[in-house]
């Protein structure tokens, strides 16, 4: 695979940093004009409740075989050079990055449709359980987190 349609996905316990994977998703061609990224990081709030943390479990080798066929999916649809699908496990604290998607394109809607779209089939899609620790009436507990009616329909309005 040449360096212009290189993909980078990767699947770990340590954090990264985007302005880090940012410039290596450049990495130093110019034949793609536009670059599209999108960083998610642990928010302090959700479904009304104050989020503590969040833990994210996944399956070892299921998960890097899903990426790598959202991956590829999106590259069949836009014309892409480079992708970068970088994803969290384990325990995170609040403004913790979980995830980073970055896709260079010659143009930008291509790059700007082919991150959301990666997004959108990985909220939905990718085998990873997420369970934050909220505290709701004077009670830290656990719960575990399942794709919203939103990002189903987010990912069905690609089919």
């Amino acid at each position: 695979m040449s360096m212009k349609t290189r993909n980078k996905i990767l699947v770990c316990s340590e954090a990264f940093d985007a302005a880090t994977e940012y410039r290596a998703l450049q990495g130093g061609a110019c034949s793609d004009g536009a670059c599209a990224i999108f960083v998610g990081s642990v928010r302090d709030f959700n479904d009304g409740n104050d989020i503590r943390g969040l833990a994210l479990e996944h399956y070892p080798g299921m998960t890097e075989k899903s990426l790598d066929g959202i991956v590829a999916d999106a590259r069949a649809r836009w014309p892409l050079g480079r992708v970068s699908l970088l994803h969290r496990v384990g325990s995170m604290q609040i403004n913790d990055e979980i995830v980073f998607v970055g896709v260079t394109s010659p143009h930008r809607q291509a790059a700007f449709a082919a991150c959301q779209y990666i997004m959108d089939r990985l909220k939905t899609e990718a085998p990873f359980w997420k369970r934050e620790t909220i505290h709701s009436d004077g009670v830290t507990k656990e719960r575990w987190v399942e794709a919203r009616d939103s990002d189903r329909e987010a990912a069905g309005s690609w089919a």
